[in-house]
């Protein structure tokens, strides 16, 4: 089933991402961690529910990150929970890209500091499963190049990357995708949605 969340019922995990993502791009009044944290799960739990499958158009692009959740190990009962949630500061920017190319860029930026890691992706359509490797590391400062080198920061040499198991790289599970934003589930068990760079 592929997916299609125009309606005239909006669900409230809906109104309530779609509020975060232009409070949060207009620097309005932001809903709380944990109502966010709620909707997320609520549009993860909706798309497993309904089969929901996006196409990797649908993550091309530069998308900005508002808001993610950490894990925590947890001895007693053996597992991970989700962390409380938290709101990404405006000065210190984090950005995701795919590409046409299936390439994916991964970004870090404090004042005039520039980190960008990038490497191939692949998104078989299955689960909405995008698994990555990072192959590439440059720093910049001030607008200028200061390293650039290929990096092993993953399991799996470059040329092994298509032939390797899903289940043995870096992968997110996209669970929501708009024209706005996106939502997922890293490989870690943390959630994050991003919002569409302009």
């Amino acid at each position: 089933m592929t997916a299609n969340l125009i309606s005239t019922n909006i669900p409230d995990f809906l109104s309530i991402l779609t509020q975060t993502a232009i409070a949060y791009r207009q620097g309005n009044k932001l809903p709380t961690a944990e109502l966010v944290v709620n909707a997320l799960l609520q549009a993860e739990k909706t798309a497993k529910q309904q089969h929901l499958n996006y196409p990797f158009d649908s993550l091309i692009g530069k998308w900005r990150l508002c808001f993610a959740t950490g894990t925590k190990k947890v001895r007693k009962r053996g597992g991970i929970i989700l962390g409380k949630g938290f709101y990404v500061p405006k000065l210190a920017a984090a950005y995701i890209s795919f590409s046409a190319n299936s390439e994916i860029t991964n970004q870090a930026k404090l004042g005039s500091l520039l980190l960008k890691l990038t490497g191939p992706a692949q998104y078989p359509g299955k689960k909405n499963l995008l698994a990555f490797d990072f192959t590439q590391m440059e720093i910049s400062l001030f607008g200028r190049v200061v390293y650039h080198q290929p990096i092993r920061s993953g399991k799996v040499k470059s040329e092994d990357f298509y032939s390797q198991s899903i289940a043995k790289l870096p992968f997110f599970a996209f669970f929501l995708a708009t024209e706005d934003f996106i939502a997922a589930r890293g490989r870690g068990g943390g959630l994050a949605i991003w919002i569409k760079e302009s």
